[in-house]
């Protein structure tokens, strides 16, 4: 298949670029990197440095003999995508080009603004640059079970059937994102059905949890073909913070009481369905939507995962409840379905001891790089 990649520098994007180009896909990248902007703006960075997307690029061709395409540019400017997907004509459109963050889009009015202008004006305008030169493509947007946020009922896949006042209709999903990223990703998604109803479009929304690991089979091939790893306290998950304070001989600071439950999946199961759901795409005016994680764990349970691993590796690690920085319901009932890429044929990488194990490994022989000032949360949904 031809793949273009929208966000092919990021976390996602750069391990998922390998991924299909490894098996033989033609494979695109778009960058503006934007995102390396805002780690300056905010002065965090990665735990290890991550070459640049041309470098990364190069070196994949030397390694692999195999070429990936390279745009750089902003999905904002529809000039830009209108031209990139005319050229390249995607049977595939990966879209992870968006800010990621939800305390970065809590940090004031201008990244609030800033988070919905970009994310929003940039999927419309790959949605209108798809009907115009490849409506046959298939989009497979990266949205996030933040969507639904924690609603006192079982959470559905995208779509809930109600019966009022003796009739009944299938619709979406009520949302009650968390952040202002997240209701960035809720007008996508309404947005991206739309086109899917009216346009005839076809589209795979993949509400992901929170992601881990570092490793994959292709970043493992040579260090300039590593991706990031964030802990820090604006673009880092809590796994990764967890990880680098219980290495480096701090407290895990968990927020509030810790029960705030989530879907988790390692990374090489976001690879692994994104590329399920490009080989076996929506048709056309369908508009599926998918809870891509496979385990649920609370914060407390990270935490006490993590001071497990530090036990295991002779850490003396304690946890610490701080004030909670966010706005959210810390004790909650939360059971969200998850079958739908199961039954694609998704075969899940858990977050078995081994697996926090290595990561704390792997964390602790680069604990000279981290940066203590950038961990704690500075950033408060209601001052």
């Amino acid at each position: 298949m031809r793949i273009l990649i929208l966000g092919g520098d990021g976390y996602l994007g750069w391990p998922t670029a390998m991924h299909f180009s490894a098996r033989g896909d033609v494979v695109a990248v778009v960058d503006n990197f934007a995102k390396r902007r805002w780690e300056l703006e905010d002065g965090i960075e990665p735990l290890l440095p991550i070459p640049t997307l041309h470098a990364r690029v190069r070196r994949w061709q030397a390694e692999t003999g195999k070429e990936i395409e390279l745009h750089v540019g902003d999905i904002c400017n529809h000039r830009f995508i209108y031209t990139v997907i005319e050229r390249f004509r995607p049977d595939a459109i990966v879209h992870y080009g968006e800010q990621p963050s939800a305390p970065y889009s809590m940090q004031s009015r201008e990244a609030a603004v800033y988070t919905q202008h970009n994310n929003v004006v940039g999927n419309l305008n790959v949605l209108f640059a798809m009907k115009r030169f490849c409506p046959q493509a298939h989009l497979v947007k990266l949205g996030t079970m933040g969507e639904y946020g924690t609603p006192n009922i079982d959470i559905e896949e995208g779509w809930l059937t109600v019966n009022h006042n003796g009739r009944t209709d299938t619709v979406l999903y009520p949302k009650k994102p968390g952040s202002f990223y997240h209701l960035s990703k809720v007008h996508d998604s309404a947005n991206i059905e739309f086109a899917c109803r009216v346009w005839g479009l076809a589209a795979t929304d993949l509400n992901q949890g929170v992601v881990y690991g570092i490793d994959t089979d292709d970043t493992c091939k040579h260090a300039e073909l590593r991706t990031s790893f964030h802990y820090d306290h604006v673009f880092g998950t809590v796994l990764n913070r967890f990880l680098v304070q219980a290495a480096t001989g701090r407290k895990l600071t968990v927020y509030g009481k810790g029960g705030q439950t989530r879907g988790f999946l390692n990374i090489r199961d976001t690879i692994q369905c994104v590329a399920l759901a490009c080989d076996k795409p929506a048709k056309a005016g369908e508009f599926r939507i998918f809870n891509q994680f496979t385990e649920q764990f609370s914060v407390r349970d990270i935490a006490n995962k993590v001071e497990a691993a530090g036990k295991r590796a002779g850490l003396r690690v304690q946890i610490d409840n701080i004030p909670n920085p966010r706005v959210e319901m810390e004790e909650h009932y939360y059971n969200a379905k998850h079958t739908k890429l199961l039954d694609l044929g998704l075969k899940p990488n858990l977050l078995t001891d081994a697996v926090v194990d290595t990561m704390l490994d792997t964390v602790r022989r680069h604990s000279g790089a981290v940066q203590p000032a950038t961990i704690m949360p500075t950033i408060k949904w209601k001052q």
